[in-house]
């Protein structure tokens, strides 16, 4: 959510009823009168993958589809004086594919931050990240400044190739291993950083690229404006601070007993017992000795452990306050029981009173979302503030937010927005470098459903849908599809990305009807969980949901920039009723839904439908008998029509 607040300061300057008649066509010309969206076809490389039966046309995937495997250990420590992280790891990778792969890559974010690095973003400038031991199967591998046989490495900005000594076939695995140091960078930075008290370390370790069934390797640079891609893997991180410091991290804390001090554990023990938020830390249990235990020679070791995640991210600071309480999630674990997640706040106390209810608002947003889309897997959901540079911004059970915020429900609103990321995408794995709204959107839709449940009454769907209105009247749209770093601007960026999304899911969901839509969401991203979807397994699953063929849908929102604008061009008395004809004034394609009101008080509910506008009319008319009042397109607000001015006709 990183880009959210910046593009939103920049943006303030079902099914047809019965007893339907069909339309008369326009007069039929020679050439249409408007341009028709042209069928949906795949990609090559999505074709690839249905022949190879990776992928399905439902939408869902193929009996052979494949993730690659890793499995991570690292060790890392912090210079509070010169802010530089230490770290080590080792890499068990497993080529899971049927391809024999002969070196791997890696992303190396951090290097983002070095004076050399590509960037579409306000970035502050570190150094690069130093590698001080690299190995390939126990063999070291040296850095390597022009081709060369393996093992060894190049690094290229923020990506890295690792040149393996053998082919790696399928079925086989390989150990990698790396040291490294880099400074951490300031406040500031893009999404983390540290102020010299508060640390939110992320992107932080060289982790392995994606290497998947439709593209193969993806190398895409971090440049700053789009956000990530990331494989699956295990963890078990050990983290060296400073006794005293509180760790919220991703993954479960495996040595408690060795780093809390037995009030902090009886407190965290009463906290999952409760509905109601736990003091776990106050302010005057701050210290070493005190939340904490005292540790050797001033520090302490934290371990934590994660499985099946895309990737680790921590936050730790001697000033948080800690509280929690208990979420309820439904059967996550498929036993038939109830579970609970750990629904937690750490924030220090300068950041203001709105704080002291985070750990209440991650539990509504545990517990709401868990109830509208599946239930919550981890066993807990932490919110920390972080520094300036997190803004809003989302990571596998934990989420950094900056200390201020105008008031409750902005805060309410950002806490729910980035808890609901946890479905989409850190269970969903999509490629937010080239398809941010397959996360982004997802989410900004959700959030609106978190807020219309907190705030009772509070259209946050219309917030959405008037963002895009209004960006889209004065132009600057790029479609949907393009990928995301391609966006030329923060606020091209921001509508394709969170709000026209956000606003087509409403539009769909009122063209097929919330069963159809629901089960279509449920559906997708239940059977894409821990996987890699594209936007055609998206459209496909959708078009299985609905029993249609949505292709127009597809290609009209999301590759394209077209308008909705339906019209009442005129209503004229005819007989013992009026002729109606209704022109499609924007070139986007979308049924007409009419509330015809009677002067005996009846609404009589009609549709014209989008296979008008498909066959390239722009114009339509319709016999209405009686005695009519008023016509109206669209009463409900269902479609985001560009100009409602000319939706309306009274007698």
């Amino acid at each position: 959510m990183r880009r959210l607040l910046p593009v939103m300061f920049l943006l303030s300057a079902c099914a047809s009823g019965s007893g339907m008649q069909s339309p008369a066509p326009a007069t039929s010309s020679a050439e249409p009168a408007r341009p028709r969206p042209y069928p949906m076809t795949m990609t090559p490389q999505f074709q690839r993958a249905l022949d190879r039966g990776t992928r399905t046309p439902t939408g869902a995937p193929g009996p052979k589809y494949w993730t690659q495997g890793a499995e991570y250990r690292i060790s890392a420590s912090i210079d509070p004086v010169t802010a530089v992280l230490t770290g080590s790891e080792t890499i068990k990778y497993t080529n899971r594919s049927p391809d024999t792969l002969r070196s791997v890559w890696l992303q190396v974010s951090a290097n983002a931050y070095a004076p050399e690095a590509q960037r579409n973003d306000n970035f502050p400038i570190t150094r690069a990240v130093q590698f001080t031991k690299a190995t390939v199967g126990g063999v070291d591998a040296p850095l390597m400044t022009r081709p060369a046989r393996g093992p060894g490495y190049r690094v290229d900005g923020t990506r890295m190739q690792v040149i393996l000594g053998q082919p790696l076939l399928p079925g086989q695995s390989v150990d990698l291993a790396f040291d490294w140091n880099y400074p951490v960078p300031p406040g500031n930075a893009q999404r983390g950083g540290q102020d010299g008290k508060t640390w939110l370390v992320s992107y932080w370790y060289p982790q392995m690229a994606v290497y998947d069934d439709v593209n193969g390797w993806q190398t895409d640079r971090y440049r700053g404006q789009a956000e990530f891609y990331m494989g699956y893997a295990d963890y078990d991180v050990s983290l060296t601070v400073p006794a005293g410091w509180i760790i919220g991290a991703t993954g479960e804390l495996q040595n408690a007993d060795q780093v809390l001090a037995p009030q902090t554990r009886d407190r965290l023990a009463q906290a999952r017992r409760s509905a109601s938020t736990v003091q776990v830390v106050t302010a005057a249990d701050r210290g070493p000795g005190k939340a904490t235990l005292a540790g050797t020679n001033g520090k302490l070791t934290w371990r934590f452990a994660a499985k099946n995640v895309r990737d680790f991210t921590w936050a730790a600071s001697p000033d948080y306050l800690w509280d929690a309480q208990a979420a309820v999630v439904g059967d996550a674990t498929g036993d038939g029981k109830p579970d609970t997640a750990l629904a937690v706040a750490m924030y220090r106390p300068e950041a203001g009173p709105l704080w002291v209810r985070d750990a209440e608002y991650a539990q509504h947003s545990v517990q709401f979302l868990s109830q509208y889309l599946w239930p919550y897997p981890w066993s807990h959901m932490t919110v920390v503030e972080g520094v300036q540079g997190c803004g809003g911004m989302e990571y596998p059970m934990l989420t950094c937010l900056q200390a201020e915020w105008p008031n409750d429900t902005t805060m309410y609103e950002v806490v729910v927005h980035e808890i609901a990321h946890m479905w989409f995408p850190m269970m969903v794995g999509s490629d937010e470098r080239r398809h941010s709204w397959m996360d982004e959107g997802n989410t900004q839709f959700d959030q609106s459903q978190g807020m219309q449940d907190f705030y009772r009454g509070y259209d946050d769907e219309a917030v959405n849908r008037n963002i895009y209105l209004g960006f889209s009247r004065g132009g600057g749209e790029l479609p949907m599809m393009t990928w995301s770093d391609w966006q030329p601007t923060g606020g091209s960026f921001g509508i394709a990305s969170y709000f026209k999304q956000a606003t087509v899911l409403v539009t769909l969901r009122n063209l097929i009807g919330r069963e159809a839509f629901e089960r279509g969401l449920r559906t997708y991203g239940r059977q894409w969980m821990y996987k890699h979807p594209t936007p055609y397994d998206y459209f496909n699953a959708f078009n299985t949901a609905s029993g249609q063929d949505l292709g127009w849908f597809w290609r009209s929102w999301y590759f394209e920039t077209w308008q909705l604008d339906q019209a009442i061009a005129s209503v004229t008395p005819k007989g013992s009723g009026f002729e109606v004809t209704i022109q499609d004034k924007g070139l986007m394609p979308m049924p007409v839904r009419l509330a015809i009101s009677h002067a005996n008080g009846t609404v009589e509910r009609r549709e014209i439908p989008v296979s008008v506008w498909l066959a390239g009319n722009d114009r339509t008319t319709i016999m209405v008998p009686g005695d009519v009042t008023k016509i109206e397109i669209d009463p409900e607000n269902g479609f985001p029509d560009i100009d409602r001015n000319n939706n309306r006709w009274n007698r």
